[in-house]
Order: structure tokens, then C-alpha cells, then sequence
């Protein structure tokens, strides 16, 4: 049939179609754990990474969402109340890592939790968080 063409999330995406996501309440509602426990939002990775995603388009701010949460979707209240797959409220979290522990961002959909290396220039963290994100929907993940 004409749906096996589509993994999961395509077939989320053309179903649901693509959200409207606001990048400010993203952004107000998201936590730092890990390397950006202390300095935050103020990190220069960090910095980086809103400015990535400020510069995505649509498909992709949805397709980020959908790695690092499993669903494209967002709560019709708002990030403030984003679920893990327990039902509790979950807010999306970046957890920065040493970047020699691994090359490319990694997802733990259950905790809504991004693991983003620390990255030396915001070139490179745009390519490997591309590619995290446009690699797994196609079912392979990046060791």
C-alpha cells in the first residue's frame, strides 16, 4: 500500500500537518542540565542552538521536535506542560555533554531531553544537528 512509503514521523507530519510552534514559550519553557547547568540560556551553545533553530523552517523546528519529544505536536497550553511518555510534565531540556564523549546530538524521547555536545562553532553544531535529526527519520541512528 501507499502508506509504507512513509516512516512514522512522515506519516505524523502529513497527517497532522505542521505545527505552529512559539519559539518563545519553546524557548521560556525549556530547562539546562548537564554542562549548561550553571550558566543556562547563556552558554554559547546554547545561544547557538536557538539561533539553529531560529533559522529552521517549519518542517524542520517539527522534525527537532519530534527527535528530542516523539511527536511533532504541541501541547494546545503550551511547552509549560509538555509530557514524558509517563503522563507527568516533562519540560524539554538541554543537556549539554563533553563533546568527546559523542559526535552528534542524541534524543531520550521519554525525559524529553536533548544531549548537545559542546560544540566549538555554531557551523558545526547547525551540520550534526541536521543530520541527527534528518538521519533518524529514516530509521538509522549515529553512533
Amino acid at each position: 500500500p501507499i502508506l509504507t512509503i512513509f516512516d512514522f514521523q512522515e506519516l505524523e507530519l502529513l497527517m497532522c500537518g505542521l505545527p505552529e510552534i512559539d519559539l518563545d514559550d519553546w524557548r521560556d519553557n525549556t530547562e539546562y542540565a548537564g554542562e549548561f547547568d550553571r550558566v543556562g540560556s547563556n552558554h554559547d551553545t546554547v545561544l547557538w542552538f536557538w539561533e539553529v533553530v531560529e533559522e529552521f523552517d517549519h518542517e524542520m523546528r517539527a522534525r527537532l521536535l519530534q527527535f528530542v519529544t516523539g511527536t511533532s505536536g504541541v501541547p494546545a497550553r503550551g511547552f509549560a506542560v509538555l509530557q514524558g511518555n509517563d503522563g507527568n510534565v516533562r519540560k524539554f531540556t538541554v543537556h549539554g555533554v563533553d563533546a568527546g564523549e559523542f559526535v552528534y546530538p542524541r534524543a531520550h524521547t521519554c525525559f524529553n531531553r536533548i544531549d548537545l555536545p559542546l560544540y566549538r562553532t555554531k557551523a558545526d553544531l547547525k551540520q550534526k544537528l541536521e543530520l541527527a535529526v534528518t538521519m533518524v527519520a529514516t530509521g538509522f541512528d549515529i553512533e
